[in-house]
C-alpha cells in the first residue's frame, strides 16, 4: 500500500507502520465471468490483507499517524473486522487498544482482538451504539478515536484500492465498481483517489467508473436514500444481516457515499442474506476465492444489474470481496 506513500499522510522523515497490507490480487475471473456472460469480470480480493480484510488499509494509515502524534490509547467501535485490524496495528505500534463491538458479534472477531492484546468491550446494541459508548468512555480519558470518519486517515488508506485497480489494469479503469457498503469509507476513499489521479495526470478526466453501493435488504439505509432521492439516509430500524460489516443502520458519511454514486452515474442495490451466501459459495466453488458474505453481496448485486440490463456484456466490472470466509463459516452451515 505504501508504494503510494507520496500521496499518503506521511511527513518528511516519517516511516509507515506496516504489516504488509495492500497490493491485493485483481483476479480475472474467466470461469465465473463466462458463466455470467462477461469477458472482463475482475474480483479485487481484499481477503489477503493482514487480519483478512480491507480494513487493514485504513487502520495502517490511521495507526501510523496516531503513533507519530504520540497517542496513548486507541479506541474504535466496530462490527468486527475493523476492530481486528486496529488491534493488530496497535500491537505493532505498542499502543494500548480499546475495541467496542456489539455483544452478538461472531466469536472469531472477539478472539482475534484478544490475540493482539486489545481490551474488548461488548455492547448491547449495534455499531452505532458501540460508537456512542466508546466516545462517552474515551473522551474524558483522552483516547484517540479512530472510528469511521472521526479522523481523516482511514480514508487515505482505503483510497489506495483505486490506485491499485488503475495500476493493475494498466490505467484503463473499469466501467463499474461494485462495492459492499457499511460505513462507506472505501467508497469515499476511492472517489477521492479518482479526483487525485485526474489532477496529477494518471487518469483521464471525464470518465470514472460507475460506483455501485451494495447493502443487505434488512439494513439498506443508503439504498433507500438513493431510491428516494435524498442526500442523507435515515436510521434503519431493526437492522439485521449475516454480513456483520453491512449491519450499519446509519453511516456517518452516507452523504459522501450517495454523492459518489450519483456523480458517477452508478446505483445502489440491496440483496438478501440467502442470495449473498449463495454467491459467497459461488466465488469459492468457481474461482477458489475465500469470500465473506459482503463479497457475496457484491457478486449478487452484479447479477441483479445484469438481469436489469444496466451492466452490458461488453462492460468491464470490478467486484470487491472485502474480507475472507474464515470468520463467517457459521453462515455456510
Amino acid at each position: 500500500m505504501w508504494r503510494y506513500r507520496e500521496l499518503m499522510p506521511l511527513l518528511e522523515g516519517e516511516a509507515p507502520l506496516t504489516l504488509g497490507e495492500g497490493w491485493t490480487p485483481l483476479i480475472h475471473t474467466r470461469r465465473l465471468g463466462s458463466k455470467l456472460g462477461l469477458n472482463r469480470l475482475y474480483i479485487k480480493d481484499e481477503s489477503l490483507n493482514p487480519t483478512n480484510s480491507f480494513k487493514a488499509r485504513g487502520l495502517a494509515a490511521a495507526v501510523t499517524r496516531a503513533a507519530h502524534l504520540r497517542a496513548r490509547t486507541l479506541s474504535i467501535p466496530s462490527a468486527g473486522n475493523a476492530a481486528n485490524a486496529m488491534a493488530a496495528y496497535a500491537a505493532a505500534a505498542g499502543i494500548p487498544a480499546q475495541v467496542f463491538m456489539p455483544k452478538d458479534v461472531k466469536v472469531p472477531f472477539i478472539r482475534e482482538c484478544e490475540l493482539y492484546g486489545a481490551s474488548v468491550n461488548l455492547v448491547d446494541g449495534l455499531i452505532t451504539d458501540a460508537g456512542r459508548i466508546a466516545a462517552e468512555r474515551g473522551r474524558p480519558l483522552g483516547w484517540y478515536d479512530v472510528s469511521t470518519l472521526k479522523e481523516p486517515y482511514r480514508i487515505e488508506g482505503k483510497k489506495t484500492m483505486a490506485y491499485e485497480i488503475g495500476e493493475q489494469l494498466d490505467w484503463e479503469f473499469p466501467d463499474w465498481i461494485i462495492y459492499p457498503t457499511g460505513g462507506g469509507t472505501g467508497m469515499v476513499g476511492m472517489w477521492k483517489a479518482f479526483e487525485e489521479m485526474e489532477r496529477i495526470g494518471w487518469k483521464a478526466t471525464g470518465h470514472r467508473p460507475r460506483m455501485v453501493s451494495v447493502q443487505a435488504e434488512h439494513c439498506a439505509p443508503i439504498v433507500r436514500a438513493f431510491n428516494e432521492g435524498r442526500e442523507r439516509s435515515e436510521m434503519w430500524p431493526d437492522a439485521r444481516t449475516v454480513a456483520d460489516g453491512l449491519r450499519v443502520p446509519k453511516a456517518i458519511g452516507d452523504f459522501l457515499v450517495l454523492r459518489a454514486v450519483r456523480e458517477s452515474g452508478g446505483t445502489a442495490v440491496a440483496v438478501s442474506d440467502i442470495d449473498m451466501v449463495a454467491s459467497m459459495r459461488e466465488l469459492g466453488s468457481e474461482e477458489g476465492i475465500s469470500a465473506a458474505p459482503e463479497g457475496g453481496a457484491a457478486l449478487q448485486a452484479l447479477k441483479v444489474l445484469l438481469r436489469e440490463g444496466r451492466v452490458r456484456p461488453t462492460d468491464s466490472v470490478v467486484v470487491f470481496n472485502t474480507g475472507g470466509a474464515l470468520k463467517y463459516l457459521d453462515v455456510l452451515a
